[in-house]
């Protein structure tokens, strides 16, 4: 399965419009721990990126799909999920550069490169209670799935169910970065907001796939009720 760069702005969209159902559902829960901004700034951002690519050229690479989301989510989301979320679409169009198609290894380079600049970036780890306890396990999944020969909707699946159990981990835990650190203990028993929206972005991608290869519609958005 060649991934083109129409699947990639399939994706993006498939992903601006989980956010956007999703947005109330991520403020309660940044709210609970946060500062109730994370649905608002990511959806705000997300719309960003769906006007910079209505903008495109018709025959841009994939690597500037990704490069034009990452610029939007930089400069018009506040907070923390703009350079989080901005510099993993930098880093992973950085790994995709010269490329017409992409193929699996290339995908999980990309989710590999995504993930070094969200660690870059935020300096947590797994276990920190943030999106790297959702984004590390799914960068793991897929690649172990590749290499074992497992076709790219297959292998994009487990990175999805991975990212969602990461996320559901990250309830008991008690926050080490970010606004949620200051509430030290009370920060247990909640679902962290950017491991979830994580989940949610590795779900529209591993659905894009399957419905590029006949292999079902779309699943319900991770962390919902």
């Amino acid at each position: 399965m060649a991934v083109t760069t129409q699947d990639l702005v399939t994706f993006v969209t498939a992903y601006a419009e989980v956010i956007a159902a999703n947005r109330a559902y991520l403020i309660d829960l940044d709210a609970a721990i946060g500062d109730a901004d994370h649905g608002e700034n990511l959806d705000r951002g997300m719309k960003a990126a769906m006007a910079e690519l209505a903008d495109a050229p018709d025959e841009v690479a994939p690597a500037e799909v990704l490069r034009r989301v990452a610029t939007a989510l930089v400069s018009k989301v506040g907070g923390a999920a703009g350079p989080l979320y901005g510099t993993a679409f930098l880093r992973a169009s950085g790994a995709l550069r010269g490329k017409p198609a992409l193929d699996a290894p290339d995908v999980v380079a990309a989710i590999g490169a995504g993930l070094d600049g969200v660690v870059a970036r935020g300096k947590a780890v797994a276990g920190d209670k943030t999106m790297v306890d959702a984004w590390e396990p799914a960068a793991r999944a897929a690649e172990q799935a590749v290499s074992a020969g497992t076709p790219l909707a297959g292998a994009l699946a487990a990175a999805a169910d991975a990212a969602e159990e990461g996320m559901r981990a990250t309830v008991p835990l008690v926050a080490r970065k970010g606004r949620a650190s200051y509430l030290g203990e009370r920060s247990a028993g909640h679902q962290d907001p950017g491991a979830t929206s994580t989940a949610m972005l590795f779900r529209a991608m591993a659905d894009v796939a399957a419905r590029g290869t006949g292999g079902g519609g779309p699943a319900e958005p991770a962390g919902q009720a």
